[in-house]
């Protein structure tokens, strides 16, 4: 028999979907794969030369298990750079990327019984690792205030278990981004009715104008005790295979989170370490610029050609890297027709019928959205959402 954890959650449907995309790809069908937050592009020089750099002075010894002290340094001036606050090594952990960082964040906070906040759509993975800590995770939803929760619903699903809450902005999967009164306003509360503050910026770096990503921690500094700041360089440096990221926060946390990792993975990879410092100490920023410009593009490219979508209302796409379209009039229509309606049933028909791969909103807690990542080479996305569209506007 199993454990009985296992049956509390099941795989990603992010991974899932993206496993089927590969393996109608790996029939001989013509798929274009919309379902991996990844950025297609190469390595940029600074990580390349780093890494190669520790590879021939035979870098292959353990770290310190929460990182180089110099890269923790790094992070630190770049995290002081990021949010106006004075950071120190002593309050950064180095992670296999960001979903280590948040897994250690409820395994260092989280209690079995306690209650975490969760604004719905969510991303995946947010609820899982509530779970798998023995907490519970309580939905707010979003749709009605264009996926970015309303403080007074906030207020509402506070109870005496509350023990944190997580903010994702830019929002994975709906492009949301939180502005300064709402960060504000999450500040407060979380101050007043004692609540930790789980911030994932991952998106950080890709906000739109004329929109602002604010960490937090700079919107309101006394919130700075109760907030744990989780990111990632899978999507800034478009290394999401090298597994690098980093939890910060106060440092009794991550003291803690160092014996926590201690009996995990022990420390981040090695070559990704100096590959990451070498990339921070270079101050080189034509590569991310450039990342920015080529995600720019593909989401101006992709607002035109699904602004053509007759029943599905403009996405908001306000930061991050992907369209997250609401199917609502398509669930309206089946209601008239006496039917039942799901996202996954138009996830299944672009994957067929079009050869498009997209992540149904059931993964996020939505049974009315869509995701659609826009990372991908120009060409290929021009030809993946005119299928989109096509299909769409044809859907029964």
């Amino acid at each position: 028999m199993l454990a009985q954890r296992t049956a509390l959650f099941k795989l990603s449907g992010t991974a899932a979907a993206t496993a089927a995309a590969k393996a109608a790809a790996a029939r001989g069908e013509d798929i274009i794969d919309l379902t991996s937050g990844e950025i297609w592009c190469g390595l940029a020089p600074s990580v390349r030369d780093g890494a190669i750099a520790a590879i021939n002075r035979d870098a292959n010894r353990y770290t310190d298990t929460i990182g180089l002290v110099e890269l923790r340094d790094a992070l630190a001036r770049k995290i002081s750079s990021e949010t106006a606050l004075p950071w120190s090594a002593d309050e950064i952990a180095v992670t296999s990327g960001a979903k280590q960082a948040l897994f250690n964040a409820s395994m260092a906070l989280l209690n079995p019984g306690d209650e975490v906040l969760i604004p719905s759509p969510y991303w995946t993975t947010f609820p899982a690792q509530v779970v798998l800590s023995g907490a519970r995770p309580l939905f707010i939803e979003t749709r009605h205030n264009k996926y970015v929760p309303l403080l007074s619903d906030i207020e509402a699903a506070i109870t005496p278990k509350s023990k944190a809450i997580v903010i994702n902005t830019p929002n994975n999967p709906t492009g949301a981004v939180y502005g300064h009164d709402t960060l504000l306003g999450i500040a407060t509360i979380a101050i007043d009715r004692k609540l930790w503050i789980i911030f994932d910026e991952c998106y950080g770096p890709f906000v739109h104008a004329p929109h602002i990503h604010y960490p937090i921690v700079s919107v309101l500094p006394q919130v700075r005790d109760r907030t744990l700041i989780v990111n990632s360089f899978s999507k800034s440096l478009a290394l999401p295979g090298w597994r690098i990221g980093y939890l910060a926060g106060p440092k009794m946390v991550i003291d803690a989170v160092r014996s926590l990792q201690s009996h995990t993975t022990s420390n981040p990879n090695v070559i990704a370490q100096h590959a990451l410092l070498n990339h921070l100490q270079s101050g080189d920023s034509g590569f991310q610029s450039k990342l920015k410009r080529h995600i720019t593009s593909g989401r101006t490219l992709g607002l035109s050609l699904l602004s053509k979508l007759q029943l599905v209302p403009p996405p908001l796409a306000e930061g991050g890297f992907c369209f997250y379209l609401d199917l609502s009039a398509f669930q309206r229509r089946a209601s008239i027709d006496g039917h039942e309606f799901s996202a996954d049933e138009v996830a299944n028909s672009l994957l067929l019928d079009a050869g498009v791969a997209t992540v149904s909103g059931t993964a996020f807690g939505d049974a009315v959205g869509m995701r659609l990542f826009y990372g991908i080479d120009l060409a290929l996305l021009d030809k993946a959402l005119r299928r989109v569209t096509e299909t769409l506007n044809a859907w029964k």
